[in-house]
């Protein structure tokens, strides 16, 4: 999953602030862009690891451009990160699916023209987290 992060400018004073808008209460920073990015990757999969712990739900990422627009974080710059949930999920199971051929088609359809889903089990676990999260 590509996790969204807002990230506050430092100065020669101050570190890059990190905020992670879809896991609140999960935060970071660096004294460069650089370090500051890296970090907020490992604070993102440290909050996931103790959400699974508690037993609860990952949440489903927000849509970039909806939170470009929000007033809370106007003057950040935006990064995608990265972060590969299965791993903090307990790895993966191979499964049979079946599926009609016109869905399939949809599917890779959407993986070919989406990278962030990067293959079709990428996207069948992506969506049941989102829709799994919406119905708790």
């Amino acid at each position: 999953m590509f996790y969204p992060i807002a990230i506050e400018a430092g100065d020669q004073s101050t570190a890059f602030g990190v905020t992670v808008p879809d896991l609140p209460g999960c935060f970071s920073a660096g004294d460069t862009l650089e370090e500051a990015v890296k970090n907020a990757k490992e604070a993102i999969i440290g909050h996931l690891e103790l959400m699974v712990e508690l037993e609860q739900d990952i949440p489903a990422v927000s849509d970039l451009k909806t939170l470009m627009k929000d007033a809370e974080y106007a003057g950040y710059v935006w990064v995608l990160i990265d972060v590969d949930v299965t791993r903090i999920l307990g790895g993966s199971e191979k499964i049979n699916v079946t599926l009609p051929k016109l869905l399939i088609d949809r599917i890779d359809r959407c993986v070919a023209t989406h990278p962030e889903f990067k293959t079709r089990s990428g996207f069948l676990a992506q969506v049941a987290l989102e829709r799994i999260a919406k119905t708790r």
